[in-house]
């Protein structure tokens, strides 16, 4: 069994120590961010703090950081939000896009293929990891959902990126078949397959239910957009960019 799945920064660094590429989910909002990001031009390097560091990582790489999206104005409109980004074109060429928890996965991966994925593009995920033979005894393949924090800084498991991960295990084993799925791989699929209705519960979810409250039902509506987008982020050189 060569298709893997687990949660955070831990687990992504023990499966993707072994793994040929490394899919990260972060559906609200890291890796639907950076698809309509890198639709709309840009190319996004993860970064895991958004603080002076950041800025000094962005002036260096020749890119605008992105802000809180409290902080976004109309001449600096790039933050998390996928909605903002989609109306803030055109895109910086170059977006540093500080995320704790799915961005920090991706910019910890090391030498590994790394992918970014949401409800947005996870056909389009699943067929290049299918057509690039990811998931094969040569090339194994590691899902990880990124999950959120609870205030002491551990994890907290958030339905929306099980669904996520799950959506893409879906569909690549509808194209490759369930052999190559682990248990937990299988699992995550299997609940995807199950739901009836994604939507509502990506709306409903506990984080669905904070960017309500945040004044943001936006970005869980562009996070909601299931199967719209054919981009496929690929982290090359430091910077997620549309896969050749």
């Amino acid at each position: 069994m060569t298709v893997s799945f687990g949660w955070g920064p831990v687990e992504a660094g023990a499966l993707g120590s072994g793994a040929a590429c490394l899919v990260v989910v972060d559906v609200l909002s890291f890796t639907t961010a950076v698809g309509v990001a890198v639709e709309g031009g840009a190319a996004v390097h993860p970064y895991r703090w958004r603080d002076a560091t950041a800025a000094a990582y962005a002036r260096r790489a020749g890119a605008a950081l992105a802000v809180g999206r409290a902080e976004a104005t109309p001449e600096h409109p790039w933050s998390l939000s996928p909605a903002a980004l989609r109306a803030a074109a055109p895109l910086p060429p170059r977006l540093v896009l500080p995320s704790p928890n799915g961005s920090t996965i991706a910019a910890r991966a090391g030498g590994t293929t790394v992918i970014a994925a949401s409800l947005r593009n996870r056909s389009a995920v699943a067929r290049r990891l299918a057509e690039r033979g990811y998931g094969s005894e040569d090339r194994p393949l590691a899902v990880i959902a990124a999950g959120e924090r609870w205030p002491d800084g551990s994890l907290r498991p958030a339905l929306e990126d099980l669904l996520g991960a799950g959506a893409v295990l879906g569909a690549l084993r509808a194209l490759t078949g369930p052999d190559p799925l682990t248990p937990e791989a299988t699992a995550a699929a299997t609940l995807w397959d199950a739901t009836e209705d994604p939507v509502a519960a990506l709306h409903g979810c506990a984080s669905g239910r904070e960017l309500y409250e945040y004044g943001c039902p936006q970005d869980v509506a562009v996070a909601a957009e299931i199967d719209t987008s054919t981009t496929v982020p690929v982290l090359v050189d430091g910077a997620f960019q549309e896969a050749p």
